[in-house]
């Protein structure tokens, strides 16, 4: 599937997806405002040290990406499947964060444990999977590698 036909995708979503894709936009709307306000500190603290921007910066623009992709996923109902995606990368591109706060010992967040921090990290491939199910772009994917029959052994053998 190329970006035009990405672009113009229109997956079927359920009800449950549609709850859970609004929530997501309103969670990334919610931490995107506070990059920019109240936790400005706690997500400078995530800024990997060899990232070569200034950590305010870094923070800034995360912060804005997320009010955008919060907007997006709220309101762009011809460009879910694309938002998802974009979504999805975007939580990649940001997981470096999360593990320098853990490889780091860093407390942030009420992260102030390895433990904490470590469980944290488990969480990061959930935000991937919920942005791609809740948008529907997971489709784009299952459309491209149709299912196969699984193989199952009769007799045990």
């Amino acid at each position: 599937m190329n970006l035009k036909t990405i672009i113009g995708y229109k997956p079927q979503t359920t009800i449950v997806q549609n709850i859970f894709r609004l929530l997501l936009g309103a969670f990334l709307l919610f931490a995107g405002i506070t990059h920019l306000t109240v936790a400005r500190t706690e997500f400078l603290a995530q800024v990997p040290p060899w990232v070569p921007l200034d950590g305010d910066r870094v923070v800034v623009l995360s912060g804005m990406v997320e009010i955008l992709l919060g907007a997006a996923l709220l309101v762009a109902r011809g460009y879910r499947a694309l938002v998802g995606l974009v979504t999805a990368v975007f939580f990649i591109a940001i997981f470096p964060g999360n593990i320098s706060q853990y490889v780091n010992r860093i407390d942030a967040f009420g992260l102030n444990s390895d433990t904490a921090r470590g469980v944290r990290l488990l969480f990061q491939p959930l935000l991937v999977l919920w942005a791609l199910w809740s948008s529907g772009a997971w489709q784009i994917w299952r459309s491209r590698h149709p299912h196969t029959t699984p193989v199952t052994l009769q007799n045990g053998n």
